[in-house]
């Protein structure tokens, strides 16, 4: 099951309690305070984890708590560090705090493997009696305690991180050209929405070369306002370098399917509009031979004069024009 989106409750330890102690031993009458400072609560630590892909750990688990820290002890002695709670997080995951005025606070946005943050540092530990002899006071009876720590709400939200992001409307061929262009196996049907979330799969160029294609469910119109899979998938195509659209070569009208995907895109974030791109007509197999010359012809033309980029036909099913498509988008890739 993939999961991208998550909502859970941090807390980190709280500082152990200092201690109020008087050292007692044979013979030394008036030993004087011995009591040993409070120990460290754990932290609530992050971690990117590139062998993990999913929110799904955070999904059921929703509450994550360090170890209070250990009282102090006689004999000067600090009493134990609380063990932090380390989550690891796919890479692509940023992270929100829910504040309980309604705000939404960004705290990090995890994106290299081996990154840490400290999401909830533990509480001090508190002072033994020990630290407040001074010269006037040689027998303190009083401790401080530990500092207690909150409790965060925090916001999980992951953008997957490819490559190239396919973007077209249900039923266009991505899943079909991923499946032919990589190892991935998305779920292909003659039906809307087959795709239900995204899906990854690594391209390969040539035997040192290659790069990750992300399968971003069917766009419809009104997306960016929540419709059909709406804002769920939207998010994971911020993240891609580059942006292959899929246009059905048989649809009545290409240009207008270009300017409603482009739309949702710029509605949904404003930045989209400025990635790279790339238009390839897919199910060129579908056009009758004599046809598809003349066709793609007057469609490429269209494009170039009312949206100056560059686009070519392809089949998935037929595997035409693959190997050329896959060069093209290195080495789009390979210039930004």
């Amino acid at each position: 099951m993939f999961i991208d989106y998550a909502k859970i409750s941090v807390k980190a330890g709280n500082g152990g309690d200092g201690v109020v102690s008087f050292r007692r031993e044979k013979f030394i009458p008036k030993g004087g305070p011995d009591g040993g400072d409070g120990g460290r609560g754990g932290s609530v630590v992050v971690q990117g984890d590139e062998n993990v892909n999913t929110l799904l750990d955070y999904r059921y688990n929703k509450i994550f708590r360090a170890e209070n820290g250990k009282p102090g002890a006689g004999a000067k002695k600090t009493g134990g560090s609380g063990t932090d709670v380390i989550l690891r997080l796919p890479l692509g995951t940023e992270i929100f705090h829910l504040r309980d005025d309604g705000k939404r606070i960004k705290l990090a946005d995890i994106t290299q493997h081996g990154e840490k943050l400290v999401l909830a540092k533990g509480g001090h530990g508190g002072k033994g009696n020990v630290r407040f002899a001074t010269p006037i006071n040689q027998a303190p009876r009083h401790a401080t305690p530990g500092r207690p720590t909150q409790e965060l709400q925090l916001e999980l939200v992951l953008k997957l991180m490819a490559d190239v992001g396919l973007v077209g409307f249900p039923n266009a061929g991505k899943s079909t050209l991923l499946s032919v262009l990589s190892a991935a196996r998305p779920k292909i049907a003659d039906y809307e929405f087959t795709t239900l979330e995204p899906m990854l799969g690594v391209v390969s160029v040539s035997e040192y070369q290659s790069f990750v294609m992300a399968d971003i469910p069917g766009i419809i119109e009104g997306a960016h306002m929540g419709k059909g899979l709406g804002h769920q998938f939207l998010r994971h195509i911020q993240r891609t370098s580059l942006l292959l659209f899929l246009i059905d070569l048989g649809l009545p009208d290409p240009t207008e399917t270009f300017r409603t995907l482009r739309s949702e895109l710029y509605l949904y974030d404003p930045f989209m509009d400025k990635k790279p791109c790339l238009v390839a007509f897919s199910k060129l197999d579908t056009i009758p031979p004599e046809e598809r010359d003349e066709l793609f012809a007057s469609v490429q033309q269209s494009f170039k004069a009312e949206f100056g980029v560059d686009s070519m036909a392809v089949s998935s099913v037929g595997h035409m024009n693959l190997d050329e498509l896959k060069r093209r988008l290195f080495k789009l890739l390979k210039s930004l």
